[in-house]
Formats: structure tokens, sequence, C-alpha cells
């Protein structure tokens, strides 16, 4: 009969035994789950590249390792793409290779182009790969500045990219003052924002030292990569509105008593009576 130190001892065993196996399980559904990949293996991505209207073709494979069939439904991101299937019915244990093409879209600025295909099942489970498309054509760097306003303590501007490549672009900032005399004057500096071909980003430079009492004409310079440039300016005026408005009223005070004093020295006027000197005639009587 064993004793109670061995059925301890098998009890302990069979619940680790249990344990292991509810811990493999996880792993086991998910190894079985379907994958969605380049066809024919050691591509992470895919990689497409030609001149704008070029109808480039590749094929994506999903494999199904369960025991059961899965259809899913692909579709694409980012770029043009079209599928031969777009559901596809995948058996147990099998692989199914779908051809499709990638379009370089018409007018495309030369460069990269980010996409991906995506595949969903009926259970709302995904998959995506992506993709990289490049498209060919002359590299043109250009760069405006545009919409240049000064608000007080603040300067507010656009960066527009009219070239084909992505700018990482450098600003100077200049403003003089009445005379000539210097109010700003900040040295080119690298900005936190990459431009693509065909944006544009707003901004804002503060300026919390600006005049109190001044016309200033301020001018943004902006540079980039491959000889983009562009110089923008604007006129602004400083003034101090709360003395402003002390004078104005001043004045308007003064201005309403002369206008009294003028109406009542009229009233005056107009009150005392008419004249009865005598004429002299000469005569003798």
């Amino acid at each position: 009969m064993p004793s109670a130190q061995s059925a301890a001892q098998v009890l302990g065993l069979s619940l680790l035994s249990l344990l292991t196996l509810l811990a493999a399980a996880p792993r086991a559904v998910a190894a079985e789950g379907w994958s969605l990949a380049p066809a024919g293996g050691g591509r992470p991505s895919f990689y497409a590249e030609g001149a704008p209207g070029a109808v480039l073709q590749d094929t994506v494979s999903v494999t199904n390792p369960g025991g059961h069939p899965v259809t899913v439904r692909l579709s694409g991101t980012g770029v043009p793409v079209t599928f031969v299937e777009r559901s596809v019915r995948v058996p147990a244990r099998t692989r199914a290779d779908i051809p499709f093409t990638v379009t370089v879209p018409t007018g495309a600025a030369p460069g990269d182009h980010a996409g991906a295909l995506v595949a969903e099942d009926g259970t709302g489970r995904t998959a995506t790969v992506r993709i990289r498309l490049r498209a060919d054509g002359p590299a043109l760097s250009a760069l405006t500045v545009e919409h240049l306003a000064v608000h007080g303590d603040r300067i507010t501007y656009e960066l527009v990219n009219r070239g084909t490549t992505v700018l990482v672009p450098r600003l100077a900032v200049h403003a003089d003052g009445v005379f000539g005399r210097v109010l700003l004057d900040r040295a080119p500096r690298t900005l936190p924002v990459r431009l693509a071909p065909g944006t544009r980003t707003r901004l804002t430079e503060p300026w919390p030292g600006h005049p109190a009492l001044d016309a200033a004409e301020v001018r943004l310079t902006a540079t980039a990569a491959g000889g983009a440039q562009d110089t923008a300016s604007a006129q602004a005026r400083f003034v101090p509105w709360g003395a402003a408005a002390v004078a104005m009223g001043a004045l308007t005070a003064g201005a309403a008593v002369t206008v009294v004093r003028l109406r009542r020295r009229r009233g005056d006027m107009a009150a005392e009576p008419p004249s009865t000197k005598a004429e002299l005639t000469g005569a003798v009587r």
C-alpha cells in the first residue's frame, strides 16, 4: 500500500504535468494560425520600382498550417494594388499563392512611397506585409516660405515642399526696425520637421523680446539640401495700445470741451441786442 508521502508526490507530478500542458496550449494554437508573406520566402516585405504609370507584378502567399480551412480577404493600402483574387479559401495544411500588381501612380513624385498588403479572416484577425514602391524620375529640391505674419510675440509661417525629395529645412530669422536698427537676428538652425514632396507644415517662431513701439520688417529664410532656398518678408507695427488709448481718450475729451465752449460763445453772441447808434448826416437846423 503506497504511503501518504508517495501519494502526495504522484499528485504533485500530475498537477505539474497539467500546468505544463495548459501553458503550452496557447503556443500550439498560435503555431497553427495562418500567415501572410511574400512568395518564395526570404523576403520580409515587397519592393517595386518603376516610372510613373508602370504596372509591376508580384505574388503573396497565405499559408494555413491548421486542421481547418480558412478564408481571407485581401486588400492594399497606400499604393494602388490589384489582386487576381480578393477572397481566397485556403484548405488545411495548404499554401495559396495569389498574384497581384502594383501601379506606380501617374504624376507620382520621384522617390519612395509606402504601402501594405492586408489579409483578414472571418474572425477579424489580420496580417500585414509592407510594400516599398520607388517611383523613378529626376530629384528636385524646392522649398517655399508662405503666409508669413507677425502677431505680437510670435511669427507664423508655412513651409511647402515644392520638389520631389524629402526635405529637412533650416531657418534663419532677421528683423530690422526704423532706420535699419536690428531688432532680431537668429542664425540658421535645423527645424525638427521632415517635409515629404508636395506637403506643407505651419510653424511658429517665438519673439518674446519684440519692441514696444517700432515698425519692423521681418525676413525668414529657409534652406534645405539640394540647393532649396526661399525668403519671405512681412511688415509689422508695434504700438503700446494701452498708452495710445489713454492719449486718444485725453485728446477726445479735450476736443469735446473745446466744442462746448465754442457753442456757448456763439450762443452768448446771438443773445446780445442789436446796436442803435444815431446816424450823423451833417444837417443843421
